[in-house]
Parts: C-alpha cells; structure tokens; sequence
C-alpha cells in the first residue's frame, strides 16, 4: 500500500471554510488562493456535499487546501468541494480506487477523481453519498493498515 497523502492542521470546523461558503474572501494570507465568486446556487450545492462528508463521523476534520474546502480522518484527506462559475466539484483523493457502478468519477489522475455538477438535480445523489460513505471508509482503512 502506498504512503497516504498527509495535510497538517485539520480541525473540527474551520472558520476559514465557512467564509469560503458565505464568499468572504480573506486577504489576510498571502497564500490564500479562493476562486472566482460562483453562482449562489453552486455554493449551496458544494456546502450540501460538503456537509455530507462532515457527517460521516466523529473523527473528520476539515482545513483549506488549495483554495477549497477539504474533509480529513485525522491529517489524511477523503474529499473536497469545489465550486467554479458554471459547476461543482466533488472530488476524492484516493478516488481512482472506489468502486463507481454508477460511473460518475471523472478524471485520469493515478489517484484522484471528482464528480462534476452543474446543477443541483445533475446528479444522482443516491451514487454521491455512496461514494462519500466509501471514500470515508477508505481512509480509515488506510490509516489502521499503516505500520
């Protein structure tokens, strides 16, 4: 098995992440990258997926990272939102290894992939959760089999 991605400063909840869904952009880091302003209806359908990875248990943690919002089990990251002009990302670290039977992960990456949504019924949300649910179980697998 192959060494986990790692993220240090995960934590319960993230001020930061809520500006980023309210738009409040903080100028205050220089590394801070937010992205163009999207539509208030994507921002809704980000923050919607995002909560679905916040309620998969105790133990997920969340920071910035890369501009956007990002779930952890401990330091290792499961899945992020994204949201641009005209869609939404949903998207998974260790995404190439879930089981996608209703074939919505995009991507060509050696791990990552994401879901990409342009509206808030453009997706079969059933599938999404379930892909949540399997990429949350994932990490946590993969942290217990680390030496």
């Amino acid at each position: 098995m192959s060494q986990l991605f790692r993220l240090s400063g995960a934590v319960q909840r993230d001020p930061e992440i809520e500006a980023w869904f309210s738009g409040v952009v903080r100028l205050d880091r220089e590394s801070d990258v937010w992205p163009p302003e999207p539509e208030d209806e994507l921002r809704r359908v980000a923050r919607t997926w995002f909560e679905q990875m916040r309620g998969c248990g105790a133990d997920v943690r969340e920071l910035m990272h890369d501009g956007c919002p990002v779930a952890c089990v401990e330091d290792a990251p499961f899945g992020y939102v994204n949201a641009f002009k005209a869609h939404v990302n949903v998207g998974f670290f260790c995404g190439a290894m879930l089981d996608d039977p209703e074939g919505l992960l995009e991507g060509a990456g050696k791990r990552m992939r994401h879901v990409k949504i342009r509206g808030p019924r453009q997706v079969n949300a059933d599938a999404l959760r379930d892909l949540i649910a399997a990429a949350y179980e994932d990490i946590r697998m993969r942290l217990r089999s680390e030496p």
